[in-house]
């Protein structure tokens, strides 16, 4: 395996896992709606995509794997127009990839597919693992549930699919952490909503490496649950961020005041999942932050 197609390689994820992947001398090739002045890498090709004029087949050698992380980003508050653009970018971006694989002279050996833990609706008392069938029935799990059908047809192609379910990701260049450890930083952190909430957190660099090991290893097809091994409520995450950052976890954020301020989105802090990488652990893939004071004092010391 050598070259690598990303799309959505340009987001937070996605530049961590091309770092990843060319320090190993990996070949990437990141589709883009621009390909001009783009910062330069070694062992990086950016590739003109969804534009009228674009024909990114023609400037592609033989790709063995394609990673799709492509969508519109779910932050900000989630009106109907928000959430058909979160659902329809997703499946769309996806339908264009499949095909441009199609064009392809050889489809790639491997598809690897974002998508969240979201699938598995939100519970205070269920465990989740990739043998959960059941799907949850808000918006996230249906815009999950979609996606992963439209994905499934790599398959098609005889493309082995995995389904990369992320759990809440943890990095200092992005996703939630800046966010969350903010009040901390002005002594003003503590639990939010009931703290009962289950929060099944990742460190970014174990998705890499995860994303990584399922390019590799034959034996991951199907919903592969990125999370640590360790998930914590919400009242345990503010009193480690609070301990690691040498502040103190005493005043509450009440769950009103977040529902208010970010609307229907603010369940993806108030409610939460336990969800356990069973299949990762199964195949004995070893996580370099499996506990959230690792990760913690990695990202904010």
């Amino acid at each position: 395996m050598k070259n690598i197609l990303i799309s959505g390689g340009t987001g937070f994820v996605g530049k961590h896992i091309t770092d990843l992947l060319t320090t190993d001398q990996y070949k990437v090739f990141i589709l883009t709606r621009n390909a001009m002045h783009k910062p330069k890498q070694e062992n990086v090709a950016y590739v003109e995509w969804l534009t009228p004029q674009s024909m990114p087949e023609k400037n592609l050698p033989k790709i063995d794997a394609v990673i799709n992380l492509a969508g519109e980003s779910i932050n900000g508050r989630w009106t109907d127009d928000k959430k058909q653009k979160i659902l329809n970018s997703r499946l769309k971006a996806t339908e264009s990839l499949l095909d441009l694989a199609k064009k392809l002279p050889e489809p790639p050996s491997v598809w690897i597919n974002a998508s969240a833990i979201g699938y598995y609706g939100t519970s205070e008392k269920e465990v989740f693992t990739e043998q959960t069938t059941r799907h949850g029935s808000d918006f996230l799990a249906e815009v999950v549930k979609a996606w992963e059908i439209k994905a499934s047809e790599a398959k098609t192609l005889g493309c082995r699919t995995v389904f990369t379910r992320f759990g809440l990701i943890l990095g200092s260049g992005g996703g939630v952490l800046p966010k969350l450890s903010l009040p901390y930083r002005f002594f003003a952190g503590g639990t939010v909503g009931s703290g009962e909430q289950w929060v099944s957190w990742v460190h970014v660099e174990d998705v890499s490496r995860l994303i990584k090991e399922t390019l590799l290893n034959d034996k991951y097809a199907g919903p592969v649950n990125v999370t640590a091994p360790g998930p914590v409520t919400m009242k345990e995450f503010g009193q480690v961020t609070g301990d690691v950052m040498h502040r103190p976890h005493w005043l509450p954020a009440p769950a009103l005041a977040f529902k208010l301020l970010f609307g229907e989105m603010s369940m993806l802090i108030l409610k939460g999942q336990q969800v356990l990488p069973e299949k990762a652990m199964n195949l004995d893939f070893s996580f370099k932050y499996p506990h959230l004071k690792g990760a913690l004092h990695d990202l904010l010391q």
